[in-house]
């Protein structure tokens, strides 16, 4: 049997999935990268079940870390995120129009004419409406972040945040403790916020046109999808594997330009090996990053005049 790996390093999880040649998803894992994107991608190679008779025929790597990973696993395909999120939600709902991402540390907005991408946006700096900053509010407020949906989801009046800003929110949230408000409607004020933050600072002005689906990490929460429903006006489809599309597009992106060739089920056993330097020979003084795998130099990165 044809199998097609995908994995989408990104820096604050770590997807991981393997499709069949009909593009359905055999096995799927999704872990927290620990500032790691190499033991990470190891983590997901182990935990992945791989059938016995499967040939792994395609291997894609995206986001943040995909270069490396992808000269790791000597990868067919490396995309970056906006490419596979698009192919990969593309083919699981063809008529989409709109795709609404927000991860761990960034988000982006997608939009779509007749199967093509013609426009998308990412958020700038600041992490203020991402997964991240879900967690470390959750945690403030000593509430699980996967318990933060459906809290948010049972409140009638969300207190207004000022998310903008991570800093702001922050304090804004302790203030809006201090003088009385509960925490559930604390927790619907947050999601709200999120869905305010995404629209006038990713979107800004762009045309959201139905249908609308919403993927990625925040995708789960019920709060925020239902504040976008509700902010919109309009339906918004959280997939059921949203927080897998960058791993499932970059997949299917293997698939379709495999060479023929069939990778060893033994990628676990693969010494990969990353050290930091700094080059004196200029006044340039790069940092370099030299790339060893089975022990043997594979490439040098970071050099700004060529040397290496």
């Amino acid at each position: 049997m044809n199998c097609y790996l995908g994995i989408d390093i990104g820096s604050i999880s770590t997807k991981g999935v393997m499709i069949d040649e009909d593009g359905n998803i055999l096995s799927s894992v999704y872990l927290n990268t620990d500032g790691s994107p190499i033991e990470a991608s190891r983590k997901v190679l182990k935990q992945l079940s791989i059938p016995e008779d499967c040939a792994i025929r395609g291997i894609g790597t995206t986001g943040s870390a995909r270069k490396i990973i992808g000269l790791m696993l000597n990868a067919n395909v490396i995309k970056n995120e906006i490419t596979a999120h698009a192919v990969g939600t593309i083919h699981l709902y063809p008529e989409v129009r709109t795709i609404i991402e927000i991860g761990g540390q960034d988000s982006k907005i997608i939009l779509i004419r007749n199967g093509v991408v013609t426009d998308y946006a990412m958020n700038t700096l600041c992490a203020a409406g991402t997964g991240s900053f879900l967690s470390s509010q959750a945690k403030r407020l000593g509430v699980g972040v996967e318990e933060f949906g459906d809290i948010a989801h049972a409140s009638n009046t969300p207190v207004k945040i000022a998310a903008r800003c991570t800093v702001f929110a922050e304090s804004d949230l302790v203030h809006k403790a201090q003088i009385g408000y509960t925490k559930n409607d604390i927790i619907a004020g947050l999601c709200r916020s999120i869905v305010l933050n995404y629209l006038n600072n990713v979107c800004k002005g762009k045309k959201l046109e139905e249908p609308i689906v919403f993927q990625g990490g925040v995708s789960k929460n019920r709060g925020v999808h239902k504040y976008f429903e509700e902010i919109l006006g309009k339906k918004v489809i959280a997939l059921e594997n949203g927080h897998l599309m960058g791993a499932y597009g970059v997949a299917l992106l293997a698939k379709k330009k495999s060479d023929g060739r069939v990778y060893k089920n033994n990628l676990l056993d693969i010494k990969f090996v990353t050290n930091g330097s700094e080059c004196h020979d200029c006044s340039n003084n790069c940092e370099l990053v030299r790339i060893y795998k089975d022990d043997k130099l594979i490439d040098t990165w970071g050099s700004k005049c060529g040397k290496y």
